[in-house]
């Protein structure tokens, strides 16, 4: 097949082809250079007449590939195409810690196999146009794990995030394959709950300041200590005993009294003394508690009435009331603890926030604090209240417990959550939370990896972007996991199809690649510069590609390679609507006679 070897340069030979030789049949085929005891792993680059160029990527020594060459064929030696037991070494085979990834289309549909270790414990990516196979192909890599016969994953722990549910046709039936495995879906739809599915909650004490700001999409370091100060106030307030009561009573006293002998015009001294009142009271200090006097009581509202010279009208008589709430000796306790509270408790602990710390008589600090309330308000009031509505108290390992168990005797091994019904900006912060507590709890394990999790974001594009919480967070949530994640056994797993918009960062520390089809000449160009170790012949390979074929390379792989995966049975709910069937009707015929 092979004639004489022409040249050899640098990085490839030129080779003159054989009488028999069908040219267009060799394009990217592995060949190999024999040359007394070196075998020579080479790929077919260029055909041109009756001349090729084939690249050089690595040895066989034994039963070993090592990749990269220090000695290159001589002239003389002698080329044929890559045998069965080369392709096995190169592919994978049936040893123990091995999954069948797909099909080599070049060699007869030659199984794949990828070591388990080297895909599931580094980050990867799945890049590819819409209908390119890029979600059947992952819902097929998913389903290849679990069909592994007497060897399962029953440990596996997949968190599967989505803004629809289509993995769940795919998964939702797992138990099928082996009744020892099992599904469980999040969804914050509620109408499309069934069997092993809840509506989504998050435990508002697990989160962190940082899981706020994003929540609240904070724009200042302000706000922050806002946050921080309430979480505080809250961690308090919640126990609703005596001690609470009594700090809320200081803190109320404490801002009335400096509103009240502020530099300010009466009037506006009152408004905002009702403005306290209206938001934060108890019973000792209200707009109707009784004050009293001598020989005579006056409502706490009516000391505030201003007379005809400008002053209040009982201004010492309320004086003396609120100052024997003020505790000037105690030192109060500051840092947060958590406690089971509501929306409203945080609300509560906002509006303490609000009228601490002189933020009334700082238009500039308390405009931006008043922010958070409205958005704070925005959730109760709103639709999104009911995912942090939790009926019990919970740590972080009884948490990831409850959305792991099916029930007290069955673990599910694949998560789904489904962000249906949710805008973007509060998709993106569920997605952050949730990545934010399980960095947590897997970097908290008394044993390092001992419970990996990985992360797996579909639609990656829409949730991992550079935000603006790495400049008042001083971090991203997804960068922090991609670059120490790895060695805390929480590892992601991005599917988008538009990788320019995905973070540089987070690119960067992805050690495997599975690109499907790409046409965008901007995604092409990113890919090309962000992706490391991609060559131009992988960029070229993957624009013919069909759908549900891929380019894989990375760890998982000794060299690059065209993949053909199989269709995922059950088939994800992710093709194209039937247009013809939905919207075509067929009319009775006419009888022209």
């Amino acid at each position: 097949m092979f004639g004489k070897i022409i040249a050899i340069s640098k990085n490839f030979a030129l080779v003159s082809l054989g009488n028999n030789a069908v040219a267009d049949d060799l394009l990217n085929y592995n060949v190999i250079f024999e040359d007394g005891t070196k075998r020579i792993l080479g790929e077919i680059k260029e055909v041109n007449n009756n001349q090729i160029v084939i690249s050089f990527l690595g040895e066989f020594v034994d039963d070993k590939f090592l990749s990269g060459i220090i000695r290159k064929p001589s002239l003389s030696a002698t080329i044929r195409i890559i045998n069965d037991n080369e392709l096995s070494i190169l592919v994978g085979n049936e040893k123990h810690g091995n999954m069948l990834l797909g099909k080599a289309p070049l060699y007869n549909d030659f199984p794949i196999k990828v070591d388990i270790n080297e895909f599931f414990s580094n980050h990867s990516a799945f890049f590819g146009n819409t209908g390119s196979g890029k979600t059947y192909g992952v819902a097929r890599v998913v389903q290849n794990l679990f069909s592994m016969g007497n060897i399962i994953p029953f440990n596996s722990n997949l968190f599967i995030f989505n803004s629809t549910s289509e993995y769940h046709n795919s998964f939702k039936d797992i138990n099928k394959i082996n009744p020892n495995f099992n599904y469980k879906l999040y969804s914050t739809n509620i109408e499309q709950l069934e069997a092993n599915s809840e509506i989504l909650r998050i435990p508002l004490w697990l989160m962190s300041v940082d899981d706020f700001a994003n929540m609240f999409d904070v724009t200042s370091y302000f706000q922050l200590s806002v946050i921080e100060q309430t979480l505080s106030y809250v961690s308090i307030f919640a126990k609703k005993d005596e001690e609470s009561n009594i700090y809320q009573n200081h803190l109320i006293a404490s801002a009335i009294l400096s509103v009240m002998y502020s530099n300010q015009v009466t009037a506006r001294i009152r408004d905002q003394i009702f403005s306290i009142l209206t938001t934060c009271n108890t019973n000792e200090l209200n707009f109707n508690v009784e004050i009293p006097g001598i020989g005579y009581t006056r409502q706490l509202r009516k000391c505030f009435d201003i007379d005809s010279e400008g002053y209040f009208v009982e201004q010492i008589l309320v004086t003396k009331y609120i100052e024997q709430f003020i505790i000037k000796d105690k030192k109060w306790k500051s840092d947060y603890v958590p406690v089971y509270f509501t929306l409203e408790d945080l609300a509560v602990a906002l509006n303490f926030t609000l009228i601490s710390e002189g933020l009334l008589l700082n238009d500039k600090s308390y405009g931006e604090a008043t922010a958070l309330k409205v958005k704070l308000n925005s959730i109760i009031n709103g639709n999104y209240g009911k995912y942090f509505q939790y009926d019990t108290f919970v740590t972080l390992n009884q948490y990831i417990t409850n959305l792991i168990m099916v029930d007290s005797q069955r673990r599910a091994q694949i998560i789904n959550f489904t962000l249906e019904d949710v805008d973007d900006r509060f998709a993106k912060a569920i997605v952050k939370i949730y990545s934010r507590i399980l960095f947590k709890f897997t970097k908290e394990m008394p044993e390092r990896g001992v419970m990996p999790i990985n992360i797996m974001i579909e639609e990656a594009h829409r949730f991992v972007q550079k935000d603006i919480d790495l400049e008042i967070l001083g971090y991203n949530i997804f960068e922090r996991i991609a670059k120490e994640g790895r060695k805390f056994g929480l590892v992601l797993d991005l599917i988008t199809q538009r990788p320019t918009e995905l973070s540089e960062t987070v690119i960067s520390q992805c050690s495997n690649f599975m690109i499907f089809k790409l046409n965008h000449p901007t995604d092409l160009e990113y890919v090309r510069k962000m992706v490391p170790n991609i060559s131009e012949e992988i960029v070229e390979k993957q624009k013919t590609l069909q759908a549900g074929t891929c380019v894989a390379f990375g760890k998982m792989m000794k060299i690059p390679m065209i993949v053909k995966m199989d269709l995922p049975n059950p088939e994800p709910h992710s093709a194209n609507p039937d247009v013809y069937a939905r919207w075509m009707v067929e009319l009775p015929q006419q009888n022209n006679t």
